[in-house]
């Protein structure tokens, strides 16, 4: 027996040895000449997320910001003072300065000129010591060259030293050396650059967002001019001269464009996000020094709202993600007010002290650091990681605002007022919470009577819709794919909570019945990774009820759910508007222009017969009538408007809207945050004149269905 284990064992043994070198000999070994080594710029076209963060519209534009930035950073330094952008056809960026120009002069280290070597080389440029520049954004020096090696097409003038120097590239590769094609008086940088269709499948530059940030950057550099001009439906029959930095100016054509200029920095940038709100503090606070050799600017003003807004900058690059700048202001501005409510015996003992929480309720605040050595956590420069940052904004705010109170008592009163009263709708909302959402009740065992629920557990293939009253909700439950649909139907409209808090919030039945669904909880035990469904999918009415109640909606998840949003979770269903029947042949349009395209340019009008879904029992089904009479009318084409998805049937609904192989889904993100909160502030606040003023501006561009 011994014997035969032995000889088995040897047998296997030998097996393994053949089958490993086998593998070996197919490839499967690992030795120098399995290292990769990439040279210029081409770790940037394999990896571009690496450099840019994403491929999709947010990385598209980060290299306007890239390009944009070595201007402003010249601005910062006060070598600058005018910055131009242009948007080109043929989606062409074109961004020039008259700054100092980038130097034409050969490298010592790299043997080329130092314009090639900024352009076709990571980590190159003014900004890692020396002089070049005492503050700038740009701190891995990849800016320029990732943008380079990212476009089918790049150009670098520079107009310094009484002349004008050209150099293009395609790929992060030159095409040539650098050539001086003719003297100037001028001097400064022009770069134009287009995306590469390899890298961005889809290639489209959005005028507001580009407009949107270099606001913010107009605000931060007290001076500086910025002209953005729109020249997409530009014909340029002759060719582009370039004998001029600022070209577009002297056109004379008749191009969109918005400038700015702003003398008043982080006051004007406060002014201009509370333009809409009712402000609580008639001075707005505002500190400017430097600290360590860190310098910090703060600027902040509290209004009657529930919600903070907090826009830091790091060497003027905006940190949506905050840092050590924003969490040095938070500790001190908690410390603060503290300190000054018990020293004025402004609290009772037994209600405690502030929390964060509590002082940034209403809250509007800029925060602006500089610092020669910056430190931020990832190219896309979202998070500044400087702990030098936290201490020296902590000491400049802390005792500037600390000052600003004992000098203004009465405005003091109302930020603690205004922080007193959070406090104690924080614990009131505290108390509700536990007692509506008890231990279970959001994690699927008192899911609301109402829900159907769908049979998969799986959330990543569960879908969860919101559908408006009863009469669609018995129609989705009906159509639907039982095993990962799940139908919530909803009555009326939901509670507005742009100002509500969580325990008003959660006291409304439909929103409550919402929150169990998902799964989640809410506010500070929020947990994504309890979501009952990876997509939430809003199906309303095409109607302005409809739209009303998709806009609380919205509101809900952006104020309260906001992770869900980022997650990609939610989604608008597109139903379509019509049902159109040619003959035997049915077809479903979702907008007018898909219903000209099904009915045909050569249709007869007066063949063409348009009802209302409530009208539909009119229109004869194939079996209805006598033959002669069914042949006779199939030549008409019958034109069904749909005015809600409770008209639908279930197969109609199914089809149409639920179904993943036909149906059309638009996912709800948030591309500018900043100008989100705005919006919502202006839509669903309580100021009346804002929401008229706004609706007075856009109605040419609503779409009215009477």
């Amino acid at each position: 027996m011994e014997q035969k284990l032995l000889i088995s064992a040897l047998f296997f043994l030998i097996k393994m040895a053949k089958e490993k070198e086998e593998k070996k000999g197919n490839g499967h070994h690992y030795d120098a000449s399995d290292i990769s080594v990439l040279e210029g710029l081409e770790p940037v076209r394999r990896r571009p997320g690496m450099y840019i963060g994403t491929t999709g519209p947010e990385g598209l534009h980060h290299l306007v910001w890239e390009i944009f930035d070595n201007s402003r950073d010249e601005a910062m330094g006060d070598f600058c003072d005018d910055i131009e952008v242009v948007l080109l056809p043929n989606n062409r960026i074109r961004i020039a300065d008259n700054g100092r120009g980038i130097p034409i002069d050969i490298h010592k280290k790299t043997k080329v000129s130092a314009l090639e070597t900024v352009m076709t080389t990571l980590h190159a440029g003014g900004k890692f010591g020396g002089e070049g520049y005492k503050v700038s954004g740009g701190l891995h020096g990849v800016g320029a060259s990732v943008v380079n090696a990212l476009s089918i097409y790049c150009k670098a003038e520079i107009h310094r030293d009484g002349g004008k120097y050209v150099q293009e590239y395609s790929r992060g590769k030159k095409k040539s050396v650098v050539k001086k094609v003719g003297t100037s008086k001028l001097h400064g940088t022009i770069v134009t650059f287009e995306p590469d269709v390899e890298i961005f499948k889809d290639i489209k530059f959005d005028w507001h967002t580009i407009v949107n940030h270099i606001r913010q950057q107009a605000y931060l550099v007290k001076g500086l001019k910025i002209l953005i001009i729109d020249a997409r439906g530009w014909d340029d029959k002759k060719g582009m001269d370039d004998s001029d930095v600022f070209y577009f100016r002297d056109l004379g054509l008749e191009l969109s464009s918005t400038s700015f200029y702003f003398e008043g920095g982080l006051i004007s940038l406060i002014k201009y996000y509370n333009k809409f709100q009712k402000s609580i503090q008639d001075n707005i606070f505002y500190v400017e020094k430097e600290s360590d050799g860190v310098g910090v600017e703060i600027a902040l003003q509290y209004v009657d709202d529930i919600v903070d807004r907090i826009i830091p900058f790091a060497n003027n690059i905006h940190t949506p993600e905050g840092g050590t700048h924003v969490t040095g202001f938070k500790t001190a501005l908690t410390r603060t007010l503290n300190t000054y409510c018990k020293k004025n015996e402004m609290m009772k003992e037994s209600e405690g002290g502030f929390t964060g929480e509590d002082v940034l309720e209403g809250l509007t605040c800029a925060i602006s650091v500089k610092l020669r050595e910056i430190q931020f956590e990832g190219q896309t420069k979202a998070k500044l990681g400087s702990q030098e940052a936290q201490g020296a904004v902590a000491t400049v705010f802390g005792e500037a605002f600390n000052n600003f109170l004992e000098e203004n008592p009465n405005e003091a009163k109302s930020i603690i007022n205004k922080s007193i009263l959070a406090l104690k709708a924080r614990k009131a909302a505290k108390a509700a919470k536990d007692s509506i959402l008890r231990k279970g009740a959001l994690e699927g065992m008192t899911l609301p009577g109402k829900l159907a629920d769908c049979q998969s557990k799986d959330a990543s293939e569960s879908e969860l819709f919101l559908v408006e009253g009863d009469s669609a909700g018995g129609s989705a439950k009906q159509g639907r794919d039982r095993r990962t649909q799940a139908i919530l139907p909803l009555r009326g409209k939901i509670l507005n909570v742009e100002r509500a808090r969580i325990d008003k919030m959660l006291a409304s039945k439909e929103v409550k019945s919402l929150v169990i669904a998902m799964g989640t909880s809410i506010g500070d035990t929020f947990d994504l990774s309890k979501m009952r469904y990876h997509k939430i999918i809003i199906a309303t009415d095409a109607d302005v009820d409809g739209s009303h109640i998709r806009t609380l909606l919205l509101t809900l998840f952006y104020r309260y759910f906001r992770a869900v949003i980022d997650a990609g979770y939610i989604y608008i269903a597109q139903p379509p508007l019509y049902k159109i029947k040619k003959g035997k042949e049915i077809s479903y349009a979702y907008t007018d222009d898909e219903k000209l395209k099904i009915v045909g340019k050569g249709a007869d009008v007066s063949e063409i017969q348009e009802v209302e879904a409530s009208e539909e029992a009119e229109i004869p089904s194939e079996g209805e009538g006598k033959e002669e009479e069914i042949t006779k009318k199939s030549n008409k084409i019958h034109i069904q408007r749909f005015k809600g998805l409770g008209e639908m049937n279930p197969e109609e609904l199914w089809e149409t809207t639920m179904d993943p192989m036909n149906r059309v889904l638009k996912k709800v993100n948030i591309d500018d945050a900043e100008e989100a909160n705005k919006i919502f502030d202006i839509l669903m606040g309580s100021e009346v004149p804002p929401r008229k003023s706004f609706i007075q501006s856009n109605a040419k561009l609503a779409e009215i269905d009477i």
